[in-house]
């Protein structure tokens, strides 16, 4: 019954069974009058033959006012008589008593020792008329209840709309409602939530921005203070270290946006060969060549943001030295697939259990692969994961 789980359609069935049980009962109504009607023609016809032969018995004529009385007429046209007679004998109900539809009337032959007629009963049932206004009344107060419930339900489908759009990050809505139904309740509730979480990740972004604003300023003057060492090592080290910080607080920033969903996508195509580059780059390490091993068997176009696919990259990366055993990675680039290979233990939960927020596990993959799956799921890309000869091959496509 899938086609039964939504409210409209219960409603919709419920109507429709409501006007075919009304169809059947006016149905069944009718034909009940129209066999009463036949059962009170029938007694009628055998009470006036019975009349019809007593009185010509007694008065040796047909009681012609009596017929005229019970709108019953005799017919004398031999022509049609012949036609009738025919007709009667065809069907094999020629007898001294026989009645039968002949032309859409009601024909009846008496034929005795007496006499031989031939009677059209002109007796109609009465159109029913009371009946059919009754039910076409009944009929019409469905209709109209009918598409009332549906016109209160139509609020429901807004809210739906009004929900889906606040799923998809766009916490801008109004469905207030001033009715006093039980629709309206849940819209004025369901406004308030998603007012209080407008609130809440407003008053969040203004505390982490605020946050983020504040580490700058300690970092500025940490870079200033460097610049201003003699020894070039430790300079050169600090500058180093200070610039990964600044790093850390933009994808820090980048990161909010994208849990929050309040991020813009620049997309424009770019060489895979070119944002692994850009992604080894940002890792800021020293001689990068000694820690990853690259690749290239097919190079190929993706129509991405470059600063968010950079970023997950960098994080794969990140970790794929992290957690080697022996600190290097293999990436390889082939038929539209940027294969992360390194050296290790196998993951111990399947991929899915990382890609939740603040996973903790014995490899330490916390927040990391969160906001891969988040990047990836923006770009309708996804991340692929096995083991193999000791390996772990991540893939992402």
């Amino acid at each position: 019954m899938i086609g039964l789980t939504s409210l409209r359609s219960k409603i919709n069935l419920v109507f429709f069974l409501l006007i075919l049980l009304l169809a059947i009962l006016f149905t069944v109504s009718i034909k009940y009058d129209h066999a009463k009607f036949e059962e009170y023609t029938t007694s009628q016809e055998r009470v006036m033959s019975h009349y019809l032969y007593m009185y010509y018995l007694k008065h040796g004529e047909i009681d012609q006012a009596y017929l005229d009385a019970q709108n019953i007429s005799l017919i004398t046209d031999k022509g049609r008589k012949v036609k009738i007679e025919r007709y009667f004998k065809e069907k094999g109900k020629l007898k001294r008593y026989a009645v039968d539809t002949y032309h859409l009337k009601r024909i009846i032959i008496i034929n005795n020792d007496r006499f031989k007629l031939i009677l059209e009963n002109k007796n109609k049932m009465k159109y029913p008329l009371k009946r059919v206004s009754v039910f076409s009344i009944v009929f019409l107060l469905i209709i109209l209840l009918y598409f009332w419930i549906i016109k209160s339900l139509k609020p429901l489908s807004e809210l739906k709309n009004k929900i889906q759009t606040f799923s998809q990050g766009n916490l801008d809505i109004e469905c207030r409602s001033d009715k006093q139904d039980e629709i309206a309740e849940v819209a004025n509730e369901f406004h308030h939530a998603v007012t209080m979480i407008r609130e809440l990740l407003q008053s969040r972004q203004l505390f982490l921005r605020a946050i983020m604003h504040e580490l700058k300023t300690p970092i500025a003057k940490g870079r200033l203070v460097s610049e201003m060492l003699h020894d070039e090592k430790n300079k050169v080290r600090l500058h180093s270290i200070f610039e990964r910080l600044n790093l850390l607080i933009d994808e820090f920033a980048k990161i909010e946006k994208i849990t929050s969903r309040n991020i813009e996508l620049t997309i424009k195509p770019y060489k895979m060969s070119d944002l692994l580059e850009a992604s080894i780059d940002m890792l800021m390490i020293e001689n990068p060549k000694h820690l990853i091993s690259t690749e290239i068997k097919q190079d190929y176009i993706l129509e991405v943001d470059f600063e968010l696919i950079t970023l997950i990259i960098k994080n794969l990366l990140d970790n794929g030295i992290k957690y080697s055993i022996d600190k290097h990675i293999k990436v390889i680039i082939d038929s539209k697939q940027l294969k992360i290979i390194n050296k290790g233990q196998g993951l111990i939960e399947p991929l899915n259990n990382y890609f939740e927020p603040f996973h903790t596990s014995k490899k330490g993959l916390g927040l990391g692969l969160y906001i891969v799956k988040s990047i990836l799921d923006i770009h309708q890309m996804k991340l692929y994961y096995h083991y193999e000869e000791e390996e772990n091959i991540f893939i992402v496509m």
